[in-house]
């Protein structure tokens, strides 16, 4: 069965041992194999010194690193283990197979445009030395061009993209790779690579809040969390839009660095919603528009830079000292509006944010604020643990009117209207903004329509302990309207 003496898995957004494409096709093709992480210093130089995310990959190859052993041991392999370097990963892999000697390198797929432009030089650098570079499909159910209309073209709109999904999905699509069955060909690390994972000061991160915070990393987290989601996902269709709620799954960051195989949840879910399980089927619908924001950054990459709708490009937002400030407050929750003011204080402090609070904040960024849909897109790239660069632009361009099957431009959030309706007795902004908790639900949505009796009483004093509103939403609507129009003339509403 083994076309190759020795290889390298290499892995990436793969971080699990279970249920990893990749990692199954190596160690079935391989009689030897050795597996290695790159901390990729052309991803993490730029990165500020405390980063939740790099936190959230080093404890997950820890716990990696130590299922390579077990997996190694119950074949009667000591000495195997993950290598983990701190280098460019453009150099590093190849070298690496050079020293080790291997004929080929495996990996999973990543269509992320700086992703496939390491990938290509990874790949001629090992051609020139004999070396193959094998990838294959694994942190989607279907990727790139494999689902399409009947008129051969990438999907452009979700709904008839979902039904195309699902018509397409076969139990082959959702089966596992077996891996422990194949683990007999993991080789003991060479002399000089069996090391501990590096701590965050050896690659000279420091720590975060993350322990803090109710993520639990690397496979077994993310088990912890599905085994919990699946006791409440027939409410989820409801509870999903609620952030004071527990409602969401949590396995965003989880699905992003692949400590969990989306092939898994994608199978409980599909069996569920077959049942007419209501909230597994709303569930499944998310995983479906995932795989949809993959495949339009696949087959139209220009997203990564630009509107995905060319006319929206046209569209001229505020720049200069004054949008400056203006965004500086949205970063920093001094909007005046609680919801939005809230939901920027959970990013600073945990680095989530809850699904429906990120449609608002944008929808408030854009459409109130006036500000370039893009300066939130790096905002919430630099800050979120769960950052994924196609789900990131697909939400931002949803959100500015500017993406694939977004909202309409002239359909624009109400902050109040949507903190009454999804926050009605503002626990999730009495958690994040304490100095409004003394406010009776009534005046917490719009704090500066409470009445002078209910500001004294919360001991709030308007411009002083919470801001008043940077906009008044009903202006900023009109001022919206006008802006867009130019889409309007170009017959592109």
């Amino acid at each position: 069965m083994s076309h190759f003496d020795t290889g390298l898995m290499w892995f990436r957004r793969d971080l699990r041992a279970s249920d990893n494409a990749a990692l199954h096709h190596a160690l079935r093709h391989c009689r030897q194999l050795w597996c290695v992480f790159v901390f990729d210093r052309d991803i993490l130089d730029p990165l500020p010194r405390a980063d939740r995310r790099v936190e959230f990959i080093r404890e997950s190859l820890v716990a990696l690193d130590a299922r390579l052993r077990e997996l190694g041991a119950e074949h009667g392999r000591p000495g195997t283990g993950l290598i983990v370097l701190h280098d460019q990963a453009s150099r590093a892999i190849p070298a690496l197979a050079e020293r080790l000697g291997v004929q080929a390198v495996f990996a999973n797929h990543d269509d992320e445009p700086a992703a496939l432009a390491r990938d290509a030089q990874v790949l001629g650098a090992l051609a020139h030395q004999g070396v193959l570079l094998r990838t294959h499909k694994d942190h989607v159910i279907f990727e790139r061009r494999e689902v399409l209309t009947q008129s051969e073209r990438a999907f452009g709109v979700f709904t008839p993209y979902k039904n195309a999904w699902l018509k397409a999905l076969t139990p082959f699509h959702l089966k596992a790779y077996p891996i422990a069955k194949h683990a007999g060909a993991l080789a003991p690390l060479p002399e000089g690579l069996s090391r501990p994972v590096p701590t965050l000061a050896e690659i000279g991160f420091q720590r975060t809040n993350l322990s803090q915070l109710a993520l639990p990393t690397g496979e077994d987290g993310a088990h912890q969390l599905f085994d919990d989601f699946l006791q409440r996902i027939d409410r989820y269709d409801e509870a999903r839009d609620y952030p004071a709620v527990k409602g969401p799954s949590y396995l965003s960051a989880h699905l992003r660095f692949g400590t969990v195989s989306v092939r898994a949840l994608a199978s409980i879910a599909h069996g569920l919603h077959a049942q007419g399980n209501p909230g597994a089927s709303t569930w499944l619908s998310e995983l479906i528009w995932r795989d949809f924001y993959h495949q339009i950054l696949a087959n139209f990459p220009h997203v990564a830079q630009r509107a995905f709708k060319p006319a929206y490009d046209a569209v001229r937002y505020e720049h200069g000292k004054a949008a400056d400030a203006l965004f500086q407050a949205w970063c920093e929750g001094r909007t005046g509006y609680p919801l939005v003011d809230a939901a920027m204080a959970q990013i600073l402090q945990t680095g989530y944010m809850h699904n429906r609070l990120r449609m608002v904040v944008a929808s408030f960024l854009v459409k109130d604020l006036g500000i370039h849909w893009q300066w939130g897109e790096r905002y919430f790239a630099e800050h979120l643990i769960d950052f994924d660069l196609a789900a990131n632009n697909g939400g931002w361009q949803w959100a500015s009117s500017s993406g694939c099957d977004a909202q309409p431009w002239f359909r624009i959030f109400n902050p109040v209207t949507q903190s009454e309706r999804f926050d009605p007795q503002g626990r999730f902004i009495r958690r994040y903004l304490p100095q409004l908790a003394g406010l009776p639900d009534a005046a917490i949505h719009a704090p500066w329509k409470a009445s002078p009796v209910e500001l004294a009483a919360a001991g709030l004093v308007l411009g002083d302990n919470y801001p008043l509103p940077l906009v008044d939403h009903a202006q900023a609507r009109e001022k919206t309207l006008a802006r867009y129009a130019v889409v309007k003339e170009q017959g592109n509403a």
